[in-house]
C-alpha cells in the first residue's frame, strides 16, 4: 500500500468512526402482546419530548382505531405515508425517503417487525429503522415479545398461533434502552373486554384464543426476562466492576467427609432458592484422596453427595489439586462468587484458625476480598 492507498484508508476509517458517533440512538417499547399500550405510550413520548424543544416526526403509527391511542396523535407532526399500488390494491407504506430528507433529531416508527411491501427499498421495517439510525436520527419503536427470532418457536407453542413477521434478536441489543410495558393477565383481559382492544365482535373469539390467562402470564415471563436479560448486558458494559452490585452467587466446598458435605450442600441449596441465585459445589480432590487411596465407602458416599447436588441445581465441579485454599479463591473469582459456604469444622474454631493451614489462609485471602464465609453447622 503507497501513501495516498494509506492516507484514504486513514479517511475512510475516520468518517466511519465519525459516523458511528453520529449514529442515533434506539429506544424500543417492548409488550407480551397486542393492547398493553406500547404505542400509546410512544405518543405520550412524542409529546414530551416537543414539548422541551425535540424536533420529533411520527414516521409510522398504527392505532388500531383505539381511541385513547388516536386522540393523541393531535398536535404531533406526522410523516405522510407513501402510497403504492400492488396487486391492484392501494396500500401505505412508511415513507423512509422523506423522513431521511427531513431528518428530525426523533422519529417514532411503530410495528417495528412489520413484512414491507415488495418493490421497497428494504424488506423489512426493522431494515428501514437501520438506515434512519445510520444517517443520525434517534428512533422510538415498538414490537411484541412473540416477533423476537429466539423465542418464535416457544411462542408459537404457548399461543398455537404462527408468527411469520419476526424480527433479529441483534436489533434488541443495539437497543439503547428497551421499556416494558407490563400489565398484569387481568388488567389485559380487562382492556379487551372494555373494547379498547378489539372491536367488541371480536371480544369474545380473542379470550378463547389467545387472550387467555395461562398464555398472557407465559408470555409476560418472556417479557420480563428479555427486558432483565438487556438490563444485565447494560450493566455489564456500562458499570464499572468495582461499583456494580454482583448478583448472588453461591459455592459450597466441600470435602469427602460424608456427613458434613450432605449437610453443606443442602443448606447452600436453601440459600441459593432463597436468594433465587445460581450455586457450584467445589470438591478439591488432593493426592491423598486420589482413586487408588481413598476408602471405597468414602468414595461411594462422595459420589451419592456429589449426585445429590446436581439434583438439587448445583453446577459441580471436581478439581484434582493439593493447592486448596488456591483452588477455592480461583474458582471463586471466576465465577463471582459472593458466598462461600463451607462445613463447621470438627475442633473448636480457635484451634482450627490457630492448627488448620487451609483454613487459615482461606481466612486471610478471603479478608482481601468482598467475598462472604458461611461456616455451616
Amino acid at each position: 500500500m503507497d501513501g495516498q492507498e494509506q492516507k484514504e484508508s486513514s479517511v475512510k476509517s475516520f468518517i466511519e468512526l465519525l459516523k458511528k458517533s453520529r449514529r442515533g440512538k434506539l429506544k424500543i417499547y417492548i409488550g407480551m402482546s397486542a393492547g398493553v399500550g406500547k404505542t400509546y405510550r410512544m405518543l405520550q413520548e412524542a409529546h414530551a419530548l416537543l414539548r422541551n424543544g425535540i424536533n420529533i416526526q411520527v414516521g409510522y403509527i398504527e392505532t388500531h382505531n383505539r381511541a385513547e391511542t388516536h386522540a393523541l396523535l393531535a398536535g404531533l407532526p406526522l410523516v405522510d405515508r407513501r402510497k403504492t399500488f400492488y396487486k391492484g390494491k392501494e396500500l401505505e407504506e412508511m415513507d423512509l425517503q422523506t423522513i431521511l430528507n427531513r431528518h428530525p433529531e426523533v422519529v417514532i416508527v411503530d410495528e417495528l417487525a412489520h413484512t414491507n411491501i415488495e418493490g421497497s427499498k428494504n424488506g423489512k421495517r426493522w431494515q428501514d429503522v437501520l438506515d434512519i439510525l445510520d444517517a443520525g436520527i434517534s428512533v422510538i419503536s415498538a414490537v411484541n415479545i412473540q416477533h423476537l427470532e429466539s423465542l418464535n418457536e416457544e411462542v408459537e407453542n404457548i399461543t398455537g398461533i404462527a408468527i411469520t413477521e419476526r424480527i433479529p434478536d441483534k436489533l434488541l441489543e443495539l437497543a439503547d434502552e428497551i421499556v416494558n410495558i407490563d400489565l398484569t393477565a387481568d388488567e389485559l383481559i380487562d382492556r379487551l373486554r372494555e373494547g379498547k382492544i378489539y372491536d367488541k365482535s371480536k371480544v369474545e373469539l380473542a379470550l378463547q384464543n389467545f387472550f387467555r390467562s395461562d398464555k398472557i402470564l407465559q408470555l409476560r415471563e418472556l417479557a420480563l426476562k428479555e427486558v432483565a436479560h438487556h438490563l444485565e448486558r447494560k450493566i455489564d458494559i456500562e458499570v464499572p466492576k468495582q461499583i456494580k452490585l454482583r448478583p448472588e452467587r453461591f459455592l459450597a466446598c466441600i470435602s469427602s467427609n460424608a456427613d458434613t458435605a450432605k449437610i453443606v450442600i443442602r443448606k447452600t441449596a436453601r440459600l441459593a432458592s432463597y436468594y433465587r441465585s445460581p450455586w457450584l459445589v467445589l470438591y478439591v480432590q488432593t493426592s491423598s484422596e486420589s482413586g487408588d487411596r481413598i476408602k471405597l465407602d468414602k468414595q461411594r458416599y462422595l459420589i451419592n453427595n456429589l449426585k445429590l447436588a446436581t439434583e438439587l441445581g448445583a453446577e459441580v465441579l471436581r478439581i484434582k489439586s493439593d493447592e486448596v485454599t488456591q483452588t477455592i479463591m480461583r474458582i471463586a473469582e471466576e465465577r463471582e462468587i459472593t458466598t462461600i459456604c463451607i462445613g463447621k469444622p470438627h475442633l473448636n474454631l480457635f484451634q482450627v484458625i490457630l492448627k488448620t493451614t487451609v483454613f487459615n489462609e482461606l481466612l486471610k485471602r478471603l479478608a482481601a476480598t468482598e467475598t462472604d464465609l458461611v461456616i455451616l453447622s
